[in-house]
């Protein structure tokens, strides 16, 4: 169980680590290079290289945006061989909708429960 921890806090940090250079040393904007995560994260689970690196970092790469990606591609493939072309619409939904909604619902608890301040 530590070697998997060690193994997550590294790949999850290595990931990090590359968007923050990103950040420092280019004109790339934070909504890009989260963007280019998430499409990183489907095309490398496209060509079939980020399951298995997935099932070596576990959540150091299924929790960053390289592994929504991934979750999108996997919904989809699997949407597309029990439903056919249907799937390729429905199958990132079916697939993110669990996590998104908990990440709604855990925003929505969090904005009653505590009140909101102003940055100045």
């Amino acid at each position: 169980m530590l070697t998997d921890i060690i193994k997550a806090f590294l790949v999850g940090g290595a990931l990090c680590a590359v968007g923050q250079i990103l950040i420092d040393y280019t004109k790339l904007t934070p909504a890009r290079i989260l963007t280019g995560y998430v499409v990183a994260g489907v095309i490398l689970s496209a060509v079939g290289i980020y399951k298995p690196f997935a099932d070596f970092a576990g959540a150091g790469a299924t929790v960053p945006l390289t592994g929504f990606g991934h979750l999108l591609a996997e919904g989809i493939r699997k949407a597309i061989s029990s439903d056919g072309f249907l799937g390729i619409f429905t199958g990132g939904l079916t697939a993110a909708a669990g996590g998104v909604t908990a990440a709604l619902l855990f925003g929505l608890t969090a904005s009653v429960f505590f009140k909101q301040k102003d940055k100045n």
